[in-house]
C-alpha cells in the first residue's frame, strides 16, 4: 500500500511499515519538510496514498474522496504509543478498506467514517 506519513509519526513506525512491504513516503530531512497541511494533503491525494498523522485538522476532508486518513489522537502521546496505535489500525483494515475511510485511533477506542463516494 502507498502511505504518506506526516512528520509527527515515529521513524520506528516508518521502518516497520516499510518492512511490511508498504511504499512509505516520509518527508523528514527533505526540502519538503515543514510543508503546509494543504500541500501535504494535495501530494497524498495526487499520489494515491493513505495519510497517517496526529493532526486532527485532516478530519475536515472526511466527506471528500480520498485514499484514506489515519489520525492518532492520544491524551499523552509518545512515539511508542503512537507507533502501537498505528500498527493496531493497520492490522484492523485491509488495504482496500482504507479508501474513503477516516480512522481516528484514540487511547482505548477508535472511530471510523466512510464517505461512501468515489467507487
Amino acid at each position: 500500500m502507498k502511505i504518506f506519513v506526516d512528520e509527527n509519526i515515529p521513524l520506528m513506525t516508518v521502518r516497520v511499515l516499510r518492512e511490511m512491504g508498504h511504499d512509505v513516503r516520509d518527508i523528514r530531512g527533505t526540502a519538503e519538510m515543514g510543508m503546509t497541511d494543504d500541500a501535504l494533503w494535495e501530494i497524498a491525494q495526487q499520489e494515491g496514498r493513505l495519510l497517517i498523522t496526529t493532526d486532527k485538522g485532516f478530519t475536515q476532508h472526511r466527506e471528500e474522496f480520498h485514499h484514506g486518513i489515519l489520525i492518532v489522537r492520544l491524551k499523552q502521546p509518545n512515539r511508542h504509543k503512537i507507533h502501537e496505535r498505528v500498527m493496531q489500525a493497520m492490522a484492523l483494515f485491509a488495504a482496500e478498506e482504507w479508501r474513503d475511510s477516516l480512522v481516528v485511533m484514540r487511547d482505548v477506542m477508535q472511530s471510523v467514517w466512510r464517505t461512501g463516494g468515489g467507487s
